[in-house]
């Protein structure tokens, strides 16, 4: 499938629908008196325009249901799928023999694309939910990669992949590689999708890698899908039978080391260095890069991480896990997991609903450290090259998603029901900041606030405890704006310039300069090949040097996404982070503590 089939049709990639699309869509409705009204007529307005926004709003939904449905059934006409191929009529150059089978892609353009190879060796359903994911066993048959697999159980308000067909049998990757003839081994590039970690998936348009190896075919990509929300990170250890289940709270990032540990034992065949691999996502796919590091064993895999818009933040505790669930079992009426097994999947993915961006990995003690910051100023990724970023506006792309009504209510209770349990003294941090921003728009402060403790903050945290730990750490700072309303230089817009498909603009509003978004695809390429993103004059798209120097401590230098002059700056000419309060909030990870306030 190439990408530019959904171009024009399946164009409106959904805006992060966090709530239902009746109060996404919310519009602000006060209307007030002006000079030589009574207050008689203004509440009479203040009615109609109710009435009347009632029905925009049921309008609106109406025509985005009417989106989402399409843009299902164009997803849902690519499924077929994979079979055994028995009788040895196949194209054997586009064969590759696997520990687990032999895989036979399908040709475009000279790439070859490989779609729907099993990564694990049983799915995990049945008596294998909510148990670590199978090694895979060796099997000489020969097989088709022809479709993607199934997605995994996801929120389909949320992310595109999850509008596909969905099934507990999820564990499957995709590869993509250039049929140049080239003998030597390339790096190799593992791309693990985000949505909050209870939605997406490698089906999702925009992640098909077509366009991006036909113009670096001196990289082979992976794409890669693990168990969402109460699949994969549920804890269930403390129910009365739940001592079986000591992994399910980290399923999710155990299913991404089995995916690592079959590219790592199998991509030679591809054409690919096992030994130069980089892991690479944006949102919960840069969380997860980050996590990983710190799990044991996990540096035998890769060697570097690209991480989006993404941090060790995008975690909750133990305590948080344990409410999580709790919530849950209580909506489903069930008390051990001996009955929750008896639940139909979609039944348990639709009552996890309750605990939307609730849904993380959990710093359990064993898989993930209880500090995981600490962690990496220890040195225990040291070994590990980071590239990561954020963008200005990270949030504003969730304000555009809640619409301003739904996201004043969504701000405002997450907030208030966090601050209910933090000391007086952290309170006070947050009106500190909040009385500071510069808005226009009543909805910027709040919107700020989630900016820099969710995804800004966080980001350079990591870039301080790495550098501090001995490792190296490569940062960023994305500025283009989308030309939609209220996205601004919001939450994964860079994600078109960087898989190189801009064709798909509802996010952007626009086509980012295409020598920028080249010279970004050329960084990250380089990153993947040598470990440094910087670019000679020879290979940068516009012909001039970028040097991309450390982040180190002092001077905090990052390199800064100007659409028409990216450049290196100190961290202090653009103030991105405010360090003497945001910063010092970075230790409430995702504010969840609201979880233990309902």
């Amino acid at each position: 499938m190439k990408h530019k089939n959904f171009s024009g049709v399946w164009k409106k990639r959904l805006l992060a629908s966090l709530l239902p699309f009746s109060a996404l869509l919310a519009m602000p409705a006060m209307i007030l008196p002006q000079e030589g009204q009574n207050y008689v007529f203004a509440a009479a307005a203040q009615e109609q325009a109710g009435d009347f926004q009632k029905t925009k709003r049921a309008e609106a939904a109406e025509e985005q249901m009417k989106d989402l449905n399409e843009g299902r059934e164009l997803l849902r006409a690519q499924y077929g799928e994979n079979k055994k191929i028995s009788d040895g009529n196949y194209d054997h150059s586009l064969a590759v023999k696997c520990v687990n089978g032999t895989f036979v892609g399908k040709k475009t353009e000279n790439i070859i694309a490989y779609r729907g190879i099993p990564f694990a060796g049983k799915p995990p359903v049945g008596e294998l939910r909510w148990k670590a994911p199978v090694e895979v066993r060796p099997d000489d048959g020969v097989y088709e990669a022809y479709y993607n697999a199934k997605s995994a159980y996801g929120n389909e308000q949320l992310e595109t992949g999850s509008l596909f067909y969905q099934d507990e049998d999820c564990l499957y990757l995709n590869v993509w590689k250039s049929d140049d003839g080239v003998a030597k081994k390339k790096p190799v590039m593992v791309w693990i999708h985000g949505g909050a970690f209870e939605a997406g998936g490698t089906v999702d348009p925009m992640f098909d890698c077509h366009n991006f190896v036909k113009e670096n075919s001196d990289v082979i990509v992976v794409t890669i899908a693990y168990r969402l929300g109460p699949f994969g990170f549920l804890h269930l250890s403390h129910l009365p039978d739940g001592k079986d289940y000591p992994d399910a709270q980290n399923l999710g990032l155990l299913d991404q080391l089995m995916a690592l540990k079959w590219v790592h034992e199998n991509i030679a065949g591809f054409g690919g260095d096992p030994d130069n691999v980089t892991i690479w996502g944006e949102s919960a796919g840069a969380g997860s890069c980050t996590m990983l590091p710190l799990i044991d064993g996990s540096h035998a895999y890769f060697k570097r991480v690209i991480a989006q818009s993404g941090s060790p933040n995008q975690t909750k505790s133990a305590e948080e896990g344990i409410a999580c669930t709790n919530i849950l079992m209580d909506v489903l009426g069930c008390k051990t997991v001996a009955e929750l097994q008896k639940v139909d999947a979609q039944k348990i993915m639709d009552a996890s609903a309750v605990l939307s961006l609730c849904q993380f990995p959990e710093r359990d003690g064993h898989y993930l450290p209880l500090d995981p910051y600490e962690a990496y100023a220890r040195g225990a990724a040291k070994d590990i090259a980071i590239l990561q970023g954020c963008n200005k506006d990270e949030f504003d792309f969730f304000v555009a998603g809640f619409g301003l009504e739904g996201f004043r209510e969504w701000g405002t209770e997450r907030k208030s029901k966090w601050l209910a349990g933090v000391p007086e003294k952290d309170k006070n941090l947050v009106d500190s900041f909040l009385r500071d921003v510069k808005a226009n728009e009543s909805y910027e402060k709040d919107s700020r606030l989630f900016s820099h403790i969710w995804f800004i903050d966080p980001i350079f945290k990591l870039s301080e405890c790495q550098t501090k730990g001995g490792g190296k750490s490569y940062t960023y700072y994305f500025t283009p704006e989308s030309s939609v309303p209220l996205v601004k230089s919001g939450h994964s817009i860079e994600l078109a310039g960087i898989f190189n498909h801009p064709e798909m603009t509802f996010d952007t509003g626009r086509v980012f300069d295409e020598t920028f978004s080249k010279t970004m695809r050329k960084m990250w390429v380089q990153f993947a090949k040598t470990g440094n993103p910087s670019l000679s004059a020879e290979i940068s798209p516009d012909g001039k040097a970028k040097v991309w120097p450390l982040y180190d401590q002092k001077d905090k230098r990052v390199m800064v996404f100007d659409e028409f002059n990216i450049h290196p700056e100190k961290e202090a000419q653009r103030k991105i982070v405010d360090w003497n309060r945001t910063y010092l909030l970075t230790k409430y990870y995702m504010l969840l503590p609201a979880l233990l306030n309902r």
